[in-house]
């Protein structure tokens, strides 16, 4: 897909699809007006916020941190748990889809991407701006629906009606997987030490929960070294 016109805010997780989403509209000389990272209680958002800063420097683009400090106060399970234990996948078990339904749901955030999305587009409109970028995947929206191309129809759907200037979300990685974004990434010379797509907060990217195993078999199909990313850098 290629770009709209006009200015846009972008999603930024600092994870692999909203980063190489926001870069790739860049590249493609979409105005960024900002980007909003949201602090929802997650454990990893200290390094979050740290690396998407860090991405926004490297494009010269305006980052925002939004608190949504509500979040922990109804929900203090997955990733807003500090202490329960997360899955830790196999290369295999990302293929298995009960292993991957069973993954999602311990990590599931309630209406997570639908907050995020109704927030932005509210400061959207109040900045006279029409595009959220996102980076939505099809390999996630296997077991994640609010990833998916239904989910991103019915968001539009919604804010035609809900924004006065017509919001709209655009993704241009939609119909990709996780190494088809990697290779788009090389192909825009993406700084990818700059993510963090992990679900803790250490100071190195775990390596073994779902999330950084898919950034790792991404970047090795592509011949990308993963050497200082991750604590554990083995391919299991």
């Amino acid at each position: 897909m290629g770009p709209t016109q006009g200015k846009a805010i972008a999603l930024l997780s600092s994870g692999l699809d909203s980063a190489v989403s926001m870069a790739w509209m860049h590249s493609e000389g979409v105005e960024i007006d900002c980007a909003i990272t949201f602090d929802y209680g997650q454990r990893a958002k200290e390094r979050e916020l740290q690396k998407a800063q860090a991405i926004c420097n490297h494009y010269g683009i305006s980052h925002y941190n939004l608190a949504l400090p509500w979040f922990s106060s109804f929900e203090s399970k997955g990733l807003l748990s500090k202490n329960e234990p997360l899955p830790h996948p196999s290369l295999k078990n990302l293929n298995d889809l009960k292993m991957l339904e069973r993954s999602a749901a311990q990590v599931w955030v309630p209406n997570r991407n639908g907050v995020f999305l109704e927030v932005a587009a509210s400061i959207a409109e109040s900045r006279n701006i029409n595009q959220l970028i996102v980076g939505f995947n099809a390999e996630e929206a296997v077991t994640f629906p609010d990833n998916s191309a239904a989910y991103l129809s019915a968001i539009n759907k919604a804010l035609a009606l809900s924004t006065a200037n017509q919001v709209k979300v655009v993704s241009p990685t939609i119909q990709m997987n996780k190494i088809e974004i990697a290779a788009l990434g090389n192909s825009l010379m993406f700084p990818f030490h700059l993510l963090w797509s992990c679900y803790e907060a250490k100071e190195v990217m775990c390596g073994s929960c779902e999330s950084c195993m898919r950034l790792k078999r991404a970047l090795i199909e592509n011949g990308n070294s993963v050497d200082g990313l991750f604590i554990n850098t083995i391919l299991n």
